[in-house]
């Protein structure tokens, strides 16, 4: 995939345990909402809105605003122990700002068969959709159980974190099937590395 080419939807990753550290996902290995149809796809993928749900209004500073959220909560996931106070404290004051606004408005409509389904009550702006991811990080981050409960994943050069609810917190990588593999795949190199010497 050429440089500066969006990632489709279909690689996408909503594997972190929230929709916060999902975000902070967006930015390896390289930037994965580098447009609004990047954007447009990160939201339907992260259940943000209703599937079938009209984005028409998203636009170039809708993806500005995400890069901006996803810099504050991964300064405030990331850095607990807090090396530069004023920088935390602006990231936080920040993302509680975005948390203020409205959610957007659900309704109940008939769909097929006169089943109930799930719709927007209006298109979404920006600032409803930002409010959802910055909730989720405010809840994550005064959740003690769930805060303690966030790795920053062991493969080799991946900065991402994720929520390890697995059985004995013993989980080490974002992702079994990419660094997980990347991992298993070295160590098996060095085996037969060591046995041919």
């Amino acid at each position: 995939m050429a440089l500066g080419t969006a990632i489709p939807a279909y690689e996408s990753r909503f594997d972190a345990g929230r929709i916060c550290l999902d975000l902070l996902a967006t930015s390896h290995p390289g930037e994965r909402l580098d447009d609004v149809g990047a954007l447009r796809a990160w939201i339907g993928g992260a259940g943000l809105v209703p599937d079938g749900t009209s984005l028409v209004r998203a636009e170039g500073a809708w993806v500005v605003r995400f890069h901006e959220l996803r810099s504050f909560v991964g300064q405030l996931v990331r850095d607990p122990q807090v090396s530069d106070a004023s920088s935390y404290a602006r990231a936080l004051g920040r993302v509680n700002d975005v948390a203020r606004a409205a959610p957007p408005a659900l309704r109940a409509v008939p769909g097929e068969g006169g089943r109930l389904v799930r719709e927007l009550a209006e298109p979404p702006g920006c600032a409803e959709l930002l409010a959802l991811v910055a909730r989720d990080a405010v809840e994550l981050l005064t959740d003690p159980v769930a805060r303690a409960a966030v790795r920053e994943c062991e493969g080799d050069d991946c900065p991402l974190v994720y929520l390890d609810t697995s059985r004995g917190r013993r989980r080490r990588w974002c992702s079994s099937e990419v660094c997980g593999n990347r991992e298993r795949v070295a160590r098996h190199r060095r085996r037969a590395a060591l046995a041919r010497a």
